[in-house]
């Protein structure tokens, strides 16, 4: 549906009601550097958790009056991620993104049962990128949360990163379950789970979406080649979400993608109420714009 990350700002820009993204343990400078950023575009409104002193030095030196945006004094960087966590919970905020601390002290408040954004449910990482020589803006999962996921880990996967690309606006995504081969092989267990995974969407156990599996790489990103191999499938060089095998391979094709290709990656969190971004702190402000971007446009107002 969206050709580029560019394309899905646009998007955001467009929309009168802006969502609200918590910003945890913002001293950051590319952090808040990009969410000041997604903020002049009109994508988002932040709002920042942390050292008031750190952040409005940081906004300072942007060129920006601190006095203009939220910004919610909390020294502490693990209860800066619980004020964080509580902003989307009563509905004050959209979503969350990591600043200048580690995601396990994130995560630890995500997940509290009594006080966290928890759904009961699978989490899963959401990657999508831009490739130079690509039409549209492709998703890889799950490539950080996830190890190596059986069937219904695998199902939970299709379910958080389907519902999260309704939310950014497509209405029946395509997922292809890949492989290396387009046959069914006992001997396969990725060939086995696609199969599965298929017949569990024809049935209506996976919804919202049209499933293929299992389907190589190529025949999901190229029809010319279902042709030449005689691969017939209604999705076939059309699939929105690729469902990797395993975090390997998902990381792996992924880093192909950035490091050879040129291409520009942004991701999020989810399962939970909300988008998560944990960005690295070594990330980039652009990667971290993009994963903004990308964040506030599968996100839903709390």
């Amino acid at each position: 549906m969206y050709t580029s990350f560019k394309q899905l700002a646009s998007s955001l820009m467009e929309r009168e009601d802006k969502m609200r993204l918590a910003v945890s343990a913002a001293g950051d400078f590319h952090t808040v550097e990009a969410a000041i950023y997604a903020y002049n575009e009109g994508v988002i409104i932040p709002i920042f958790v942390g050292c008031r002193e750190t952040i409005s030095d940081i906004l300072k030196k942007m060129g920006h009056d601190p006095r203009l945006f939220s910004i919610i004094d909390e020294k502490d960087g693990a209860l800066s991620c619980k004020k964080a966590v509580s902003l989307v919970r009563e509905g004050s905020a959209d979503f969350l993104m990591k600043g200048k601390t580690d995601t396990s002290v994130l995560l630890k408040e995500v997940v509290n049962k009594e006080t966290g954004l928890g759904l009961g449910k699978l989490m899963s990482h959401v990657a999508m990128f831009e490739v130079p020589s690509f039409p549209r803006l492709v998703t890889i999962v799950d490539g950080g949360m996830l190890t190596y996921p059986d069937l219904e880990g695998k199902k939970a996967i299709i379910d958080n990163t389907v519902q999260c690309l309704i939310n950014m606006g497509y209405e029946k995504p395509n997922v292809g379950v890949i492989a290396c081969v387009e046959k069914l092989n006992p001997k396969m267990p990725e060939t086995v789970d696609g199969d599965l995974l298929k017949k569990m969407n024809q049935n209506g156990e996976i919804k919202n979406c049209v499933v293929e599996g299992p389907i190589s790489f190529d025949c999901a990103v190229d029809e010319e080649i279902c042709r030449l191999k005689g691969y017939e499938s209604p999705i076939a060089g059309q699939v929105d979400i690729f469902l990797m095998p395993n975090i390997h391979t998902a990381n792996i094709c992924g880093k192909t993608l950035l490091c050879m290709a040129g291409a520009k990656m942004a991701g999020f969190v989810a399962g939970a109420r909300c988008p998560i971004i944990l960005s690295s702190r070594g990330a980039s402000a652009e990667e971290k714009f993009y994963s903004i971007v990308l964040g506030a446009a599968a996100a839903k107002r709390s």
